[in-house]
């Protein structure tokens, strides 16, 4: 089959938009199963009965589309996704069912009468999965997962098998991306109709090799954020929690629910996705930049840790500004820490790329060899590039200040009284740069 990824999707799209009268691609996507749950049959109706294969694709397309959108994939979210340029992962389903109530909305079509009243753009991407996955773990099991975890493709350069990292949510981070994107995508075309191939290209940025710099699409969280924030996120499943206690299959569910324990749950649902989708940073996990193993047995670190470390690469001196970049780099990295330096491991906790994604090194819990003398004080987190004589984007600045310290705070990985440094202040080195370094004596702990 074509690899799971935006770009065969793109593809799929164009070849159905100039061959497909009467039949949006949304709905296609329906039909096939997209939007199966109870209340995205609501908000959009039942969906149209499935049409013969169209002669604008080739088999491999169709069968692609097809297990993509069927109902196993909703079922499965990790059937349903594909790798997008920015190296997230995107759940088909919820990012067409947005873009169709955008383009209900453009064009004036109706969408069906719901009581109590909802937003049917949150309604058929994040409402309704938000709702029933924290309504399904106030019951008995308390460590219940009711969001992620994250996954890993089994080839980067031809996706086909998408794995989850832990036990699966109702929301994984495929699902909470492809909701999010369905949400902006739709309050777009909501705006300004388009054809959907050129939406999708615009926004993923497919078809360009990913190395023209940022896409869109890197900056969901931020514009989603912007958008939504948790007071409105909070009123959407509250409504669609309403919604589903007036349906047959969901009732029983709900019946014995009162007022205020509906609205807690969209309370804590609504800060919790907001937390981990909105205010803490996407950090691309290991497997997704292809690390090696780790040698021998890594040290646990002791939480809270009470310092944070800042750094830069040197070498390689240019800014990543892409997955394909950022991924590259990560590898270089460690083969030089593992194979020159004789290291168990790449020595960074974290790593910065210019394309707004966190890289893991040694991640949150185990020791790194970053800053002599002090790895199991602190975290270690460079930025790739050479930084002595410029400064990192103020995007790149800000995921590291205004988001990764504060996440690790809230998350209980980092005192609220930490130490901020720069390498050379423990170390002789210039790390992180001039630049870099007069920089960060303006952040919040640097001493």
């Amino acid at each position: 089959l074509p690899p799971r990824h935006m770009d065969s999707v793109v593809q799929i799209v164009e070849a159905l938009e100039s061959s497909q009268p009467g039949f949006t691609v949304p709905e296609l996507a329906r039909a096939l199963g997209g939007c199966s749950t109870l209340g995205c049959r609501a908000v959009l109706g039942e969906p149209p009965d499935v049409p013969p294969a169209p002669p604008a694709l080739t088999h491999e397309q169709w069968l692609l589309f097809t297990q993509l959108l069927r109902r196993r994939a909703a079922a499965a979210p990790e059937g349903g996704a594909v790798l997008a340029p920015d190296g997230s992962t995107v759940t088909l389903g919820p990012l067409f069912a947005g873009i169709e109530v955008g383009l209900k909305r453009a064009t004036g079509c109706p969408t069906p009468t719901i009581e109590p009243p909802i937003d049917a753009l949150y309604a058929v991407t994040i409402a309704e999965a938000l709702g029933t996955s924290f309504l399904l773990a106030r019951g008995g099991d308390s460590h219940r997962a009711t969001l992620g975890p994250a996954g890993c493709w089994d080839n980067v350069d031809d996706p086909q098998n998408y794995t989850l990292l832990g036990p699966p949510s109702p929301i994984p981070d495929a699902v909470a991306i492809g909701a999010m994107d369905g949400v902006l995508l739709g309050a777009q075309l909501a705006r300004e109709p388009i054809p959907l191939a050129d939406l999708l290209r615009g926004y993923y940025g497919t078809g360009n090799g990913t190395e023209k710099g940022r896409p869109p699409s890197s900056y969901r969280r931020r514009d989603f954020g912007v958008l939504t924030g948790p007071g409105k996120l909070e009123e959407e499943v509250v409504a669609m929690l309403r919604v589903l206690r007036e349906l047959p299959p969901t009732q029983e569910l709900l019946e014995d629910m009162g007022p205020e324990e509906i609205v807690a749950i969209a309370r804590q649902a609504a800060r919790d996705f907001t937390e981990v989708y909105v205010e803490c940073p996407a950090i691309v996990p290991r497997c997704m930049w292809g690390a090696r193993p780790y040698r021998g047995t890594p040290k646990p670190l002791t939480l809270p840790l009470g310092s944070v470390y800042i750094h830069h690469t040197s070498s390689p001196s240019d800014p990543c500004r892409t997955f394909a970049a950022c991924a590259r780099a990560m590898r270089a990295m460690q083969r030089f820490h593992q194979d020159t330096r004789g290291w168990d491991d790449i020595g960074y906790s974290f790593m910065v790329g210019s394309d707004g994604y966190l890289y893991q090194g040694r991640g949150w819990h185990w020791v790194g060899a970053h800053t002599k003398g002090y790895n199991s004080k602190g975290y270690g987190v460079g930025y790739v590039g050479d930084f002595s004589a410029t400064l990192p984007d103020p995007d790149t600045i800000a995921l590291v200040r205004d988001e990764l310290l504060p996440c690790a705070i809230r998350t209980g990985r980092l005192h609220h009284n930490y130490t901020l440094r720069g390498h050379r202040q423990l170390g002789h080195t210039d790390c992180p740069g001039n630049s870099l370094f007069h920089e960060i004596k303006t952040w919040h702990g640097f001493k």
